[in-house]
C-alpha cells in the first residue's frame, strides 16, 4: 500500500519521541484542499478508529482512514533536508497533478 523511506520512518519516530502519549499511532490521511484539490495530512492518533487500516512499513505502524486509503496505493513517503530545511517528500503513482510544493496533488479520478 505505502512505503515509507528510511529516513521518513526515523523523522517519524523522532517526533513522535516528543510526544506526551506513550503508545501514538502515526496516521496518514488525504484531505480536500490545497493548491490541487487534495493534499497529505499527518499526525499522531492515540487509537486507530473503525474503518481505519493499520500497515507497517519500514518498522513503523500507519494508519490510514478509509476515505484516504484509495488515495496512497503506491505512494512513497521520504524525508530529506536540504538548504530550506527538512520536509516529507510524496512520491504517488496516482497523482495526475501536484503544485510546487510537493504536498498538494490531484487525479485523474478526481
Amino acid at each position: 500500500m505505502i512505503q515509507l523511506s528510511s529516513a521518513a520512518a526515523n523523522e517519524i519516530e523522532r517526533l513522535k519521541s516528543k510526544q506526551q502519549a506513550s503508545h501514538i499511532f502515526f496516521r496518514l490521511a488525504v484531505k480536500s484542499g490545497g493548491c490541487s484539490g487534495l493534499y497529505y495530512d499527518m499526525s499522531f492518533d492515540e487509537a486507530a478508529k473503525l474503518g481505519d487500516r493499520v500497515v507497517t512499513t519500514n518498522g513503523l505502524q500507519v494508519v490510514i482512514d478509509a476515505e484516504s486509503q484509495k488515495y496512497v496505493n503506491g505512494l512513497t513517503v521520504d524525508y530529506s533536508e536540504d538548504l530550506m530545511g527538512g520536509g516529507f517528500r510524496f512520491q504517488n503513482p496516482q497523482a495526475s497533478v501536484s503544485c510546487g510544493c510537493g504536498n498538494s496533488f490531484s487525479t485523474a479520478k478526481e
